[in-house]
């Protein structure tokens, strides 16, 4: 599998990366033991975890998984913290809780240090020199390689990248994570702008649209689908609109003419798009891991990418394109 460059750094990742969100809760150690497998196997580098997945348990498993097959020299480990699901503080970015939570992440792991700790969402309570002070703290600690940031809007990450570039010692973030397919393109307006004039990276999470691009909801809601789950229908419900069934169609004409599935078309889209280093697949079996993984030998014919881009296209206009750009 081809490795790439986090933005500017020089930490390396394949350019596709195994999600473990689901581990420990739809997906058991047994399954979880064979994806990882099936993925360390076709090269792949990238293993993608949080604190609070599956309330720490995806944590767990991976490390677990690492201990027993003799493999964290193979992987490039990254977890993230922030996010607090069942707290009235739904965000927590300070600095006790960082850190706490960077010990929690690696005793869970079996570690002693991670390759890439991400800031999972941005918190409006907390100064952010606080928050970036932690990281700095992380990082010296030797807890943790190198740190990124996630879900953060165009304008945070820039100022989180330039405080940090600002002054000698600051660790700078070196890559950021996102929603991005063909379905999500919104950051397309101000955050890969932003990446691009900081040297950034982006890990691409839910390249086939939370599921809706692998054609499953074509011609109905699969009852074992997320869409079909009570807990995950409304994750899904905003793609399942005449645009997305839009988007969803052309990607399934497009993989019919070039003879694979919708989702290698999916996923090699967003892959290869300009600003991406990674692109995340986080399936539930290992047949689904491998339809992805297939995508690493499909390159989209410049036609058939135009007409992609074409009918996804999100709106832009001012002031992301404004007077002076036209």
């Amino acid at each position: 599998m081809e490795i790439r460059s986090v933005g500017n750094s020089g930490l390396q990742v394949s350019r596709i990366g195994l999600g473990t969100m689901t581990w420990g809760r739809d997906t058991d150690e047994h399954e979880a033991a064979e994806l990882l497998d099936a993925f360390l196997s076709a090269g792949g580098t990238l293993v993608d975890t949080a604190d609070v997945y599956a309330d720490g348990e995806s944590e767990k498993i991976l490390g677990r998984l690492l201990v027993d097959s003799d493999r964290r020299d193979a992987v490039v480990l990254a977890t993230k913290a922030v996010s607090r699901p069942a707290h009235e503080r739904r965000f927590d970015a300070s600095r006790g809780h960082l850190l706490n939570s960077l010990n929690g992440s690696l005793r869970r792991l079996g570690v002693d240090h991670v390759d890439l700790w991400q800031l999972h969402a941005w918190d409006p309570h907390t100064p952010l020199e606080e928050t970036l002070s932690a990281v700095d703290a992380a990082v010296a600690s030797g807890k943790v390689r190198y740190v990124g940031i996630s879900n953060y809007s165009g304008w945070q990450t820039a100022t989180a990248a330039a405080y940090q570039a600002a002054a000698p010692g600051r660790v700078v973030p070196v890559c950021t994570q996102v929603e991005y397919s063909l379905l999500q393109r919104g950051v397309e307006r101000e955050v890969v702008p932003a990446l691009r004039a900081h040297g950034m990276g982006m890990i691409a999470w839910s390249a086939l649209g939370r599921g809706v691009l692998s054609g499953k909801y074509r011609s109905g809601i699969p009852a074992d689908s997320r869409a079909g789950n009570p807990v995950f229908a409304s994750y899904v419900q905003p793609y399942l609109t005449d645009h997305g069934r839009r988007i969803a169609d052309a990607v399934a004409t497009a993989a019919e003419g070039l003879g694979v599935s919708p989702a290698e078309v999916a996923l090699a889209w967003v892959r290869d798009r300009p600003a991406v280093t990674s692109a995340l697949v986080g399936t539930r079996t290992t047949a689904q891991l491998r339809t992805g993984l297939a995508s690493e030998d499909l390159v989209i014919p410049e036609q058939i990418l135009q007409a992609l881009n074409d009918v996804s296209a999100p709106p832009m206009g001012y002031p992301e394109y404004g007077w002076n750009q036209r």
